[in-house]
């Protein structure tokens, strides 16, 4: 009987240990941030971190159906680690009204991570434009054509 007992207070004990911390925010959400900002914009503390690559699965792009057309562009694809953050740059249409988006990933040179690529699907919204011909760039690729 006390070995019986002993089993259970092992087993209780490993899963206790797995289960959440009471002190840690708990999300319904996955795409929640307190913050209010993404996840994925570049931050001034990147200056610090070494940049890495990002690795692109799939792109779509995603008209909203709204006035002004909206759009949004989906990636799904994986950082190089999972102590590699992903970061998205995009930038504004340009004279020949070509949109840049920079996907890349970014993380501490010093710090110590199993080597396992870290998949990431994000949305992100790049509202409307005047009205015209687009082509979207995806790091320097075209990834797609539209009109606004």
């Amino acid at each position: 009987m006390k070995k019986h007992i002993f089993i259970f207070f092992i087993f209780a004990l490993f899963f206790s240990a797995c289960g959440t911390n009471p002190d840690e925010p708990v999300s319904d959400s996955p795409d929640s941030n307190p913050s209010g900002t993404a996840d994925y914009l570049p931050k001034p503390e990147d200056g610090l971190l070494t940049r890495g690559e990002a690795y692109i699965n799939s792109s779509d792009l995603l008209t909203m159906e709204s006035y002004p057309l909206q759009f949004m562009l989906n990636l799904k694809g994986n950082t190089p680690t999972p102590c590699h953050q992903l970061r998205v740059l995009v930038n504004p249409p340009d004279a020949e009204n070509k949109i840049l988006v920079e996907v890349y990933s970014v993380s501490d040179p010093n710090a110590i991570c199993v080597q396992v690529l870290s998949p990431f699907e994000v949305n992100i919204p790049l509202g409307s434009f005047a009205p015209g011909y687009y082509i979207l760039l995806i790091n320097g690729e075209q990834a797609a054509e539209f009109e606004a």
